[in-house]
């Protein structure tokens, strides 16, 4: 696994160990498509990245010129590896890492007013929570107006085309993975 592009292309990230049940990295060629769609460069954008496992897709976001991430995770493998891939890449002074369940996570940064450009949100397949994620991020109003959230979930589970607000712009199938790509009013 590897930043695709950017400041930190084709740096190294470390992976979960291989018996890890709870964290499955994005493939590196469903991030470099999803970064295809977004547009190559974020230019100073905020980026959160929920259910953050490594934190490859925030990281990325940061090659490509993102100003600042927000990593959220409960799992203390995945903070453990956010922590080590950030020091790695030298982004320290632009990660923040919240030690959270996602939900009270995004209480937690709406409750402090912030707000971010781009979300990415890529829950256990499992737990078929996309409606869930959509409406957490509604409800704790963090996506900021006209901003992108990308939710990775297992092609098994319906995306809707339209929940709490959100717009389905864009969908792209990889084997067993569906990215859905929704845009806030």
């Amino acid at each position: 696994m590897r930043i695709v592009s950017g400041s930190a292309k084709g740096r190294a990230l470390a992976g979960p160990k291989p018996t890890s049940q709870h964290i499955r990295p994005t493939a590196d060629r469903v991030r470099e498509t999803i970064f295809n769609v977004l547009g190559q460069f974020l230019d100073g954008q905020r980026v959160l990245d929920l259910y953050a496992g490594t934190g490859a897709l925030g990281l990325e976001a940061l090659s490509r010129g993102a100003g600042a991430v927000v990593l959220v995770d409960q799992d203390r493998e995945a903070q453990a590896l956010c922590k080590q891939n950030t020091q790695a890449l030298g982004f320290s002074a632009q990660v923040e890492l919240l030690s959270q369940p996602v939900v009270r996570g995004l209480d937690t940064l709406g409750r402090r007013g912030d707000r971010f450009e781009l979300i990415f949100a890529d829950p256990p397949y499992a737990a078929r929570v996309v409606e869930t994620v959509l409406e957490a991020v509604t409800a704790a109003k963090v996506l900021a107006p006209g901003g992108m959230l990308v939710v990775e979930h297992d092609k098994r589970e319906e995306a809707p085309e339209s929940h709490a607000g959100l717009t389905r712009e864009d969908q792209r199938r990889f084997g067993d993975t569906l990215v859905s790509f929704y845009r806030a009013p």
